[in-house]
């Protein structure tokens, strides 16, 4: 006879819980009173006969059995979303989600083509902004994403790479003379930034060895997608990813001040939860989308590998 199986709602509160770290917010979650979240577990605790969180100042953490037990639960009820959704979702739509200066600058225009010659299968896009870009197919309601990483991913998770990351300085066609590709005269130009913590000027003027340069002044952007805006309008030298930035360095409306375009090790990928439905379906877009990937100019560009 097998053993008894806890109630699916106590499972379910703990593993709310263990995921954000707080009885509050799994009862937001789960429109339950904070008291139903924790009696829930003091259930569980007493079924198992050991505490499943255990508090560190104010904070609250999971105990090693915690730790196992949430483990567990994340993979079983993403297999239970899986089985029900293959009963309501549209089986051949892909819900994805993706950065917001790839969408616009790339991604729409290529999933229109997808959708003209292959009509079947339907993409949902969300774009959305992320600092650091992630995804928890066991919590967010996606069958793939679009991640700007260094191609490590969980074991149980699929990848394609689709292209690689390339900074590169860029400013209107009347900051160039300022620079002169001198890259003192950087501090004296003024900077732009897209994320808040200036990796990309960073990166860039490490791997040239132009520790002479300081990062710590500029504005300071949100997206990739204005801070090349900014640049076009002439209020600086930004640093961004060569491939987005192809259409207006093509037309002119931006040039490089310096012809070094450094590698980050890290690309766009593809990814995807290989127990998904819908794995067969997001490996056709994946390789339709490697077709239309930006290529970069062969000419007037130095390459630097770390």
């Amino acid at each position: 006879m097998s053993e008894r199986i806890p109630a699916l709602q106590a499972l379910r509160a703990f593993e709310v819980a263990a995921r954000y770290g707080s009885f509050t917010r799994a009862a937001q979650e789960l429109a339950l009173t904070q008291g139903a979240i924790s009696h829930h577990i003091k259930t569980l605790e007493g079924l198992f006969d050991c505490a499943l969180f255990e508090r560190r100042g104010p904070k609250l953490a999971l105990t090693e059995p915690g730790r196992l037990l949430a483990q567990e639960l994340k993979v079983g009820f993403k297999i239970i979303e899986n089985a029900c959704g293959l009963l309501k979702q549209d089986r051949n739509g892909i819900r994805l989600k993706a950065p917001s200066t790839l969408t616009v600058r790339w991604l729409l225009k290529v999933l229109e083509q997808f959708r003209q010659q292959d009509s079947h299968r339907r993409v949902q896009l969300s774009s959305v902004w992320m600092d650091i870009d992630h995804v928890d197919f066991y919590s967010e309601p996606f069958e793939a994403a679009i991640l700007l990483a260094d191609g490590r991913f969980a074991a149980e998770v699929d990848s394609l790479k689709l292209f690689d990351e390339w900074l590169v300085p860029v400013c209107s066609p009347e900051h160039q003379a300022a620079a002169a590709r001198d890259l003192n005269a950087l501090n004296r130009l003024e900077l732009l930034h897209c994320s808040a913590d200036r990796r990309d000027w960073r990166r860039w003027l490490t791997r040239l060895g132009a520790a002479q340069v300081t990062i710590d002044r500029g504005q300071l952007f949100d997206t990739l997608d204005q801070g090349i805006s900014a640049a076009q309008q002439g209020a600086g030298i930004a640093v961004v990813d060569l491939l987005l930035a192809q259409g207006e360095l093509d037309s002119g409306r931006l040039v490089m001040p310096f012809p070094q375009a450094v590698a980050t090790t890290e690309g766009y990928y593809l990814t995807w939860p290989k127990s998904s439905p819908q794995a067969r379906h997001v490996r056709v877009l994946g390789e339709f989308l490697r077709t239309r990937v930006p290529q970069p100019p062969l000419h007037g560009v130095d390459y630097l590998y770390d």
